[in-house]
């Protein structure tokens, strides 16, 4: 069995190394550290500062994201080059939820609404797909199709005006 190893301290009042001391306080104002400590034997040196005031850093600026230009409204499918395009509020079916248009049943297939056809009531106008499924957007009442207002596989957004039936 191993006993403790004593070391013998002098006894009497401790030799201060001021130039130690002195070392020791330049590194900390070099360092901006608050404290640092010197072990050499049995003599240790722990030479501290009080943190003072530290200057809040700098407030760091962010530019604003940059926004993509807003799309274009979507152009009438089948209006004439200069030709007034209707209001889009009168006589407009709304898309009762957001989604994506579609104006035929397939790519294939011709689409269910062209302007200048007649459809008659709840005939389908055109389709919202939202989360998976397939939403027919009937016509509220018979007229013809004099507009238009969304192209095949565009996002939409509830309330948003889709075909004018006047």
């Amino acid at each position: 069995m191993t006993e403790p190893i004593q070391t013998a301290i002098p006894a009497g009042p401790m030799e201060v190394d001021v130039d130690l001391v002195r070392q020791l306080a330049g590194i900390l104002d070099a360092t901006q550290l608050t404290e640092i400590e010197v072990e050499d034997g049995p003599r240790r040196i722990r030479v501290a500062r009080k943190a003072g005031p530290q200057a809040a850093p700098a407030p760091v600026h962010y530019a604003p994201p940059q926004l993509a230009a807003p799309l274009p409204p979507a152009v009438p499918a089948a209006t004439e080059i200069g030709a007034p395009t209707p209001a889009p509020e009168a006589n407009a079916v709304r898309s009762p939820m957001v989604g994506t248009v579609y104006l035929a049943a397939d790519p294939a297939s011709k689409p269910f609404a062209a302007v200048g056809e007649r459809v008659e009531a709840g005939d389908t106008l055109l389709i919202v797909e939202a989360m998976k499924v397939m939403n027919p957007i009937l016509a509220p009442a018979a007229g013809s199709v004099t507009a238009v207002l969304v192209v095949n596989g565009q996002p939409v957004e509830f309330d948003q005006p889709l075909i004018v039936v006047a």
